[in-house]
């Protein structure tokens, strides 16, 4: 785990706009995506962080970004999840 990653952060929100937003479906739940691979190389997001998807005021998506590697990132958000499990 690389040392940025081992200690303890403040959590920051990665918010993105439904309407633009691609990512790969990787785990759905009642049409619903509630694991996602998108997109992901700016240096000031890690692992821990929070994505939030946003169509105006309605939430999309709010999960947890797991992993990040490559230029990825991999989130998931169990619950509440909007997105349609379809690939983006």
């Amino acid at each position: 785990m690389p040392d940025s990653q081992k200690t303890a952060q403040h959590a920051q929100t990665y918010l993105v706009d439904a309407e633009t937003f691609s990512f790969e479906t990787l785990e759905h739940a009642n049409g619903q995506a509630t694991v996602i691979r998108f997109t992901l190389d700016d240096p000031r997001y890690h692992a821990g962080d929070v994505l939030l998807v946003l169509s105006g005021s309605e939430i999309h998506f709010h999960g947890m970004i797991g992993t990040i590697g490559d230029g990825m990132a991999i989130a998931s958000d169990p619950r509440g999840s909007l997105l349609p499990a379809t690939v983006q």
